[in-house]
């Protein structure tokens, strides 16, 4: 047999009950959701930052990094609106590697699906009673978003999973902002397709149900660059690209138009420090062109406390063990520099 199987996991609704969210932190949850949506529904010209490690791998330093977030949005809340990546199940290219604190709670050890579920649920609710901060997670398994469907505050979808059906359709059941990401190959269509089909309602089979979605209208763009045949990064944030961007929402049946853009990945070729450059960039782009501006919903950052990255092992608090990230200093400032700049 190619499959060993392990034991049977408890569905959500049983780990919601043995950890619930109280009814104080649920308001917290709904007044953050009202905030958030109000930014990809128009109502709010706030810019979002969904900033963080690119993976979360230690409980302590996440809050620790989360925390110091914190002192910063209460300087900035008349512009920026903070959303903390907690990345809790990383996609791996190959499959191997460490695939986020979902398989391993500990990196060091072997994976443990049940204690995983448990460590990321235990997190995202520890963000939220110490920090007052709801957060963004990506959805990597579409089976397992109803164990934080409770607490989360966005929701990504990679670039290897957005042509996938499933995400699709699980993506048009949430009621939070979906966020869709070009995918490697950079073809904005499928992208495009991906966000028409999570804004449409549908019927499917979830978790051994059928279910009915009703459309998630806040469901939007990432761009996040692409790799070219030649296997090159290429970004896609310039200025052409949000314009050509503008121009396919507006040809378009697509409700509320917005692009968040990603920083890191094929957009920086994976050079951590061009983050900052790359964030002003937009926002020069934002200032040139009123339709640019309007459909700039924020940026997405890979930051940490450390800069860089590390291998697993090596054990510097609050380094990454996955792709590199901007440092706390670099990030508070370049927040700051956001902020004044709009």
């Amino acid at each position: 047999m190619s499959m060993i199987f392990e034991r049977k996991l408890p569905i959500p609704q049983e780990v919601k009950a043995q950890y619930p969210l109280s009814d104080e932190l649920a308001k917290l949850v709904d007044a953050r959701a009202a905030e958030i949506k109000d930014v990809f529904t128009g109502k709010s010209d706030k810019l979002t930052l969904v900033i963080g490690p690119c993976s979360a791998d230690n409980e302590d330093s996440v809050i620790d990094y989360i925390s110091r977030l914190r002192k910063v949005q209460d300087k900035v809340s008349d512009k920026i609106l903070i959303i903390p990546r907690i990345y809790t199940n990383k996609p791996r290219t190959t499959g191997d590697g460490y695939k986020g604190m979902l398989h391993q709670p500990n990196p060091n050890e072997k994976p443990d699906m049940y204690k995983g579920i448990v460590a990321i649920r235990e997190l995202h609710m520890r963000a939220i009673a110490e920090t007052g901060f709801t957060c963004a997670d990506e959805m990597l398994y579409p089976e397992n978003y109803r164990y934080l469907s409770d607490i989360l505050a966005y929701v990504a979808i990679g670039a290897r999973s957005v042509e996938n059906q499933q995400h699709r359709l699980v993506s048009s059941g949430i009621e939070i902002p979906v966020g869709m990401k070009n995918p490697t190959s950079g073809d904005i269509s499928v992208m495009m397709n991906s966000i028409t089909a999570a804004q449409h309602k549908h019927t499917f089979i979830y978790r051994g149900w059928e279910v009915h979605s009703q459309g998630n209208p806040c469901a939007h763009a990432i761009l996040r660059g692409y790799v070219n045949k030649h296997g090159q990064s290429m970004p896609n944030y310039h200025y052409e690209d949000l314009v050509h961007l503008a121009q396919v929402y507006a040809e378009s049946e697509l409700e509320n138009p917005g692009v968040i853009v990603d920083t890191n990945h094929a957009n920086s070729g994976k050079k951590y420090l061009e983050q900052v450059r790359i964030a002003k960039e937009v926002l020069h782009s934002c200032r040139h062109d009123a339709d640019v501006k309007k459909l700039v919903k924020g940026f997405m950052i890979e930051s940490y406390i450390e800069d860089g990255a590390q291998k697993i092992g090596e054990c510097i608090y609050g380094k990454s063990i996955t792709d590199p990230c901007l440092g706390w200093e670099k990030t508070e400032k370049l927040i700051y520099d956001i902020a004044d700049l709009l």
